[in-house]
């Protein structure tokens, strides 16, 4: 994503364009289904270092409740909706790298103890 910000062409902006395009239906739809959203979290590496996404992702949901802070979004900080927002806006930290070595770990430990059992 830092990528296509960074390059400024009408190719790079049109790809933008379809990601926040494609979040904000899946995010319509979800909101149907589920008559209404309590909160929104932003993760991934996406998700944590884009305030332009997040900005566009969360435009014109206003009819939702859902309301930006600006300046908290363009900070990164852990809750970006504003005050008066009736819904909750978080950006949510991951360590994608540590749970998939987590898991891999805890896999190969039950190898081990399966192999020694036999």
């Amino acid at each position: 994503m830092r990528a296509l910000e960074e390059a400024g062409t009408i190719e790079a902006r049109r790809a933008i364009d379809y990601f926040v395009h494609r979040i904000r239906r899946e995010l319509g739809a979800m909101v149907a289904i589920l008559s209404g959203l309590d909160a929104l979290v932003f993760s991934g590496g996406i998700g944590e270092n884009a305030w332009r996404v997040r900005e566009r992702v969360c435009q014109d949901f206003g009819w939702l409740g859902l309301e930006l802070d600006e300046s908290h979004n363009r900070a990164g900080e852990t809750v970006i909706s504003s005050q008066r927002s009736r819904v909750r806006v978080f950006i949510i930290r991951t360590n994608e790298e540590l749970m998939i070595a987590s898991h891999a770990a805890e896999k190969a430990k039950e190898a081990i103890a399966a192999a020694a059992a036999a």
